[in-house]
């Protein structure tokens, strides 16, 4: 038998193509030829006094805010950046071998997103992470590159297009057009800063203490962005500060609306200084073509609504905008000679 017709040994021996987006929030996984494989919370537990990992994603979330004294759950990236190399190159060693086994000899090809704006020290820290967790040759793309492809837009053409991706940390602003990014700005402000506004409001309001667990399904469940936008209730619970015991309280869609308003606003402007920057021929062409949002904070209740209304540019949400920008480190790498240069790092295994 001729070992080269044998189509198992051609499969093992072919390149493994991972697109990776490494959120502050969650880390979503595309593997070429099955599309988005992995979808974890980027957490992980680990025990104070060994240092040994407990626990990586679903598993290491639910530990949050209710471990005992030996073990800590912490999100080692912290508005888009890594926080705490160790724990991330663990997490992302993890997640290449449960995408592409332990194979001592045939290593991936890495695609893996930043924030735009990010230092060449902490391009330097992702690119490290990813290489000494497995990875035989490691692409950088920027999160507002890779979430415009993901969504479906034609970066490459000479129509200028305008995508807001809202991550867990960052919400990143880009004009992009002939496979560049013309301008961009990037905003540490994302799910995680909604999250801390509806703790401190219901600190503020109810003298009521919750957690991040708890604000974020506040966050899911009722809030809302817009005074127009949805009216509904919801009950929570926590630590009343007055007399230190447990306590229930309802949260109302307007009360989010309003404790969110601060970084609410903070996104809007970003948006607008992007737009003020842009070359007029392509600020017609985003008239035209819109304004895209992406990642998960593009889900919030009037939010699309809210930048129409302030931009006057027809704003959409794209489909399965959580997952546009995995899906777009994945086609990144398929189309690696259609982008500028600019947009990829690339680190050599010597």
């Amino acid at each position: 038998m001729n070992i080269l017709n044998n189509k198992g040994f051609n499969r093992f021996f072919n390149s493994v193509d991972i697109g990776v987006d490494l959120g502050t929030a969650n880390i979503l996984v595309f593997l070429k030829g099955k599309g988005i494989v992995l979808k974890e919370p980027s957490v992980v537990a680990t025990d104070r006094e060994t240092g040994k990992v407990v626990a990586i994603g679903r598993a290491a979330k639910y530990m949050l805010g209710r471990t005992p004294e030996n073990i800590v759950a912490i999100r080692p990236l912290r508005e888009g950046v890594i926080a705490d190399y160790d724990i991330t190159q663990i997490m992302l060693e993890n997640v290449l071998q449960k995408v592409a086994g332990k194979s001592m000899f045939f290593k991936p090809r890495v695609m893996i997103c930043i924030p735009s704006g990010v230092t060449t020290v902490e391009k330097r820290a992702v690119l490290e992470a990813t290489m000494q967790s497995g990875a035989a040759k490691t692409y950088l793309i920027e999160e507002p590159m890779a979430a415009a492809m993901g969504a479906g837009l034609d970066v490459g053409e000479s129509r200028g297009c305008m995508v807001v991706d809202i991550g867990g940390g960052t919400t990143d602003v880009a004009v992009i057009c002939l496979g560049g990014i013309v301008v961009a700005e990037s905003l540490r402000v994302g799910g995680d800063k909604f999250d801390e506004a509806i703790v401190r409001f219901v600190k503020k309001e109810h003298n009521v203490l919750i957690g991040e667990r708890t604000a974020e399904d506040i966050k899911l469940g009722v809030a809302t962005v817009s005074k127009h936008g949805r009216k509904a209730e919801v009950t929570v619970r926590g630590r009343d500060l007055i007399t230190g015991l447990p306590t229930t309280i309802r949260i109302t869609s307007d009360e989010t609306y309003r404790a969110m308003i601060e970084p609410i606003s903070m996104l809007i402007a970003c948006i607008r200084s992007v737009l003020e920057k842009t070359p007029p021929e392509l600020a017609s062409d985003i008239v035209e073509q819109g304004i895209v949002l992406t990642g998960g904070g593009a889900l919030l209740d009037g939010l699309a609504e809210l930048v129409q209304e302030e931009t006057r540019i027809t704003t959409i949400v794209a489909d399965n905008p959580l997952e546009c920008v995995a899906l777009g480190t994945g086609k990144a790498l398929a189309n690696l000679g259609v982008l500028k240069d600019s947009v990829f790092m690339e680190n050599r295994k010597r």
